[in-house]
């Protein structure tokens, strides 16, 4: 009896050691004589194991086909009926009813990715969940740090129920400018931009998230700045830049120039780079394979739409456009012109339809490699 209770009494111990992290000490088991284990025979527990799944090997730079969501704001606003003050879906965080809104949200790619055998970039609804912008819907540091954790916790959650060998997840953390996002209305210096960002990019770090992405970015000092914060926190980091219908930046500054900066000042420290929010007719004659930066650009999230930032802001309904002619003008892109491309999904307007089509088309590219 006393055998047993001391057995039961060591698996016990045992069970907390893992809990707490700690490694069994060989001399509790075997006696002193024994070899002691050390901290490289330590058994990672569930959730150290997923804290770093992806982060040091990104799947999606292998250069098989991914997918991502595509426009989450609009989906949830004129899909879903969602009101979301100043676009900030991670608002709906704050209530059960609206994490499960988000929930059913993502878990439509998930099943997407499932249903083409891909693999699957989940980007957080946490755009918007910024400093600036959190104060402005009353969110304090403490209360925004949490929301960006919960927004991670929620992508994990579906990591989990749909990743297979064929579909990698790859967790992104979303970090949105601090301005408006079609205007380049608020300009920072690298320094300045590092100093704003941080705090979300230090929160990213202490989750599950496997890379932090910043999307329409509408100048390079502020994709700078917000580099430096990624390598100061040691995460990688996607510069995704959005464009007017001439192909540049809202400041004027070329797409490739812009590249070229933030490169040259961070020493190529970015995974790679993407556009985002503008329509393929927008840029499609200003990137070309002659200009080595655009090797850069693996990532594409466009909009349903051919218009104008400023013309979508008078829009009073939303213009999906043509889901089927854009998923033809995704594959055009990846064949003719940035034949690096193979993250591919959706922004303003283009919902699971449109990312179905891009699949659709472009998927074939991919497979005849093989």
């Amino acid at each position: 009896m006393l055998r047993e209770a001391g057995t039961a009494l060591a698996d016990s111990f045992r069970r907390l050691l893992k809990k707490l992290n700690r490694s069994w000490p060989a001399e509790f088991i075997n006696g002193p004589s024994e070899l002691t284990i050390d901290e490289s025979q330590r058994i990672p527990d569930e959730n150290e194991i997923d804290m770093t799944k992806y982060r040091t090997s990104l799947p999606q730079l292998g250069g098989d086909f991914f997918m991502t969501d595509g426009g989450i704001e609009t989906t949830l606003i004129f899909h879903e009926a969602q009101d979301l003050p100043y676009f900030a879906a991670f608002h709906l965080l704050r209530t059960p009813e609206g994490e499960e809104v988000l929930r059913t949200y993502f878990r439509t790619y998930a099943e997407l990715a499932r249903t083409f055998n891909t693999g699957l970039i989940l980007e957080s609804a946490t755009w918007r969940a910024s400093p600036d912008w959190g104060e402005k819907l009353g969110y304090g540091n403490d209360d925004l740090a949490e929301a960006n954790r919960q927004a991670i916790r929620l992508l994990a959650e579906i990591r989990r129920d749909y990743e297979s060998p064929g579909s990698p997840i790859v967790i992104s953390g979303c970090i949105g400018p601090r301005g408006d996002g079609y205007v380049a209305d608020t300009s920072m210096s690298p320094k300045e931009a590092t100093d704003y960002h941080h705090m979300q990019i230090e929160t990213f770090a202490g989750t599950e998230a496997d890379l932090v992405t910043a999307i329409t970015m509408t100048y390079a000092e502020e994709a700078i700045g917000l580099t430096f914060g990624a390598r100061q926190a040691d995460m990688p980091v996607v510069i995704s830049f959005t464009v007017e219908t001439d192909g540049k930046l809202p400041t004027g500054q070329t797409l490739n120039d812009a590249i070229k900066q933030v490169d040259g000042a961070t020493a190529g420290y970015p995974a790679y780079y993407m556009i985002n929010c503008a329509h393929p007719t927008h840029f499609e004659g200003a990137v070309s394979e002659d200009e080595p930066q655009f090797e850069r650009i693996r990532g594409l999230r466009a909009n349903a739409s051919c218009m104008s930032h400023a013309e979508l802001d008078e829009a009073p309904e939303l213009d999906a456009g043509d889901p089927a002619e854009l998923g033809r003008q995704y594959a055009a892109l990846r064949t003719n012109q940035l034949k690096h491309l193979n993250i591919m999904g959706g922004c303003c307007g283009t919902d699971h339809r449109h990312i179905e089509h891009i699949a659709s088309a472009s998927l074939p590219l991919f497979r005849e490699m093989v």
